[in-house]
């Protein structure tokens, strides 16, 4: 059960990091231009333009990094406690995003349509189910 769990964590997780990876490069897929996808992804007011390429890869690298924990906490012989501290780390860390996203702060931090209409149908919704997946996995690795 703990593996279906990760590997639900996991896909998420990897179809952003893929993302990130593929803005860090330069291309603006799924997204037409530049400036839609920065008002898609970032929409703080009256952004163009996607932060540097860096950020970009790093955002990758820590969201994949996410996901194979995801995955490493389903094996319950693997990491001992600091892969479970760090499980209860990523767990924390999702819950704070989705918490973020409905408060009203957020809101107007992050106005830029379309990313305020997604951030409450999908992104803050998205991060409470994985922190929620989180702390299933590592409840299950603690039984």
């Amino acid at each position: 059960m703990s593996m279906l769990l990760a590997a639900l964590v996991f896909i998420p997780l990897l179809a952003v990091a893929m993302g990130y990876a593929l803005w860090s490069v330069g291309a603006t897929w799924p997204i037409r231009n530049q400036e839609l996808l920065a008002k898609t992804v970032v929409g703080t007011p009256g952004i163009t333009r996607m932060p540097s390429r860096w950020t970009s890869l790093l955002a990758a690298i820590l969201t994949l990094g996410a996901g194979i924990t995801a995955l490493s906490l389903a094996d319950h012989d693997s990491g001992g406690t600091w892969l479970t501290l760090l499980g209860i780390v990523c767990a924390a860390a999702f819950l704070a995003r989705g918490w973020a996203g409905y408060r009203p702060e957020w809101r107007r931090r992050y106005s830029e349509m379309p990313f305020a209409d997604l951030d409450r149908r999908v992104y803050s919704p998205g991060a409470l189910a994985i922190g929620l997946g989180f702390v299933a996995l590592v409840i299950m690795r603690l039984l």
